[in-house]
């Protein structure tokens, strides 16, 4: 008789092998995905220590213009220089020449794309304005760089009322989309409350292909809690679309009495998506007198 031989699957020393290579990859997932050969296929993010936080602009100089633009790569999903908390401070009034200074690759208007790679993102920054230059310093220090971070191609619209009446706000927000959108196909509008700035560069500022984003649901100023579950104020994102769905914003309040819940309920017809209130906390101005 013919002497059967034991298959590759029966063999016990496969099998010891075979256990002891899951075994060791369940441990390397449990870890955290420490291990070289697994770190370029499985995304793990990195968990965050809030317990230290980085200078906004550090590793901004690795960002340095490409050889031939006409080759450029596509930027990566996830930018390589995100590292999460931010130091913010407000001691400090920096010039505006400063400003252009420690930002040589944003153009006049306010306008940034990256020098290294094409942005895979196409965000307008809009911002009702009116006499509040301080602030706007401390604001445009610290979010061009959180913006140069996620490698994004952007531009900050500044719409500014004029005269001393009544604020609106709402109707601004309207005047800054209708601008906007002639200037660029934006795939995401980013409606800003100039008195806030954020602290953790992991709060993408880009827009949720279906629904309506609330980016400010942690502001130190309330405490990193929502003063109410529908409060949808400070600062949010949508695409062109979304804007177009809810037709635009309010016109009739005035002071900033109102539009904020206006507008969520106009959302939330959207359904409007949140993400990890931790990573999307962000700074309050002080008030100029």
């Amino acid at each position: 008789m013919k002497k059967m031989n034991l298959s590759r699957a029966e063999n016990p020393c496969f099998l010891l092998l075979l256990v002891t290579f899951q075994v060791i990859f369940v441990l390397i997932l449990y870890r955290g995905s420490s291990s070289v050969l697994f770190q370029g296929y499985l995304k793990v993010r990195k968990s965050l220590d809030y317990s230290k936080s980085e200078d906004v602009y550090i590793n901004l100089s690795l960002f340095t213009p490409a050889p031939d633009k006409a080759t450029m790569q596509t930027c990566k999903p996830q930018s390589d220089i995100i590292v999460g908390l931010l130091t913010i401070t407000f001691d400090t009034l920096h010039s505006e020449r400063t400003i252009i200074r420690k930002n040589p690759y944003v153009r006049s208007g306010g306008c940034y794309s990256p020098p290294h790679c094409l942005a895979r993102y196409k965000t307008a920054i809009i911002v009702p304005y009116r006499n509040c230059e301080k602030q706007l310093h401390h604001f445009l220090y610290y979010l061009h760089p959180f913006l140069q971070r996620q490698q994004l191609s952007y531009c900050i619209y500044l719409i500014h009322q004029a005269g001393s009446g009544p604020f609106n706000r709402a109707k601004l927000l309207n005047v800054g989309v209708h601008e906007a959108l002639k200037d660029n196909d934006w795939d995401c509008l980013l409606l800003h409350n100039m008195d806030l700035v954020p602290e953790n560069d992991y709060n993408l500022y880009v827009c949720d292909e279906y629904y309506p984003k609330h980016l400010s649901t942690a502001i130190d100023k309330l405490y990193y809690r929502l003063p109410y579950s529908s409060f949808f104020g400070g600062v949010t994102a949508l695409t062109p679309d979304h804007y177009m769905k809810i037709n635009g914003f309010p016109n009739t309040y005035w002071e900033r009495l109102g539009e904020d819940d206006d507008i969520a309920e106009r959302y939330y017809l959207l359904k409007s998506y949140n993400i990890q209130a931790s990573i999307k906390s962000l700074q309050t101005l002080f008030e100029e007198k």
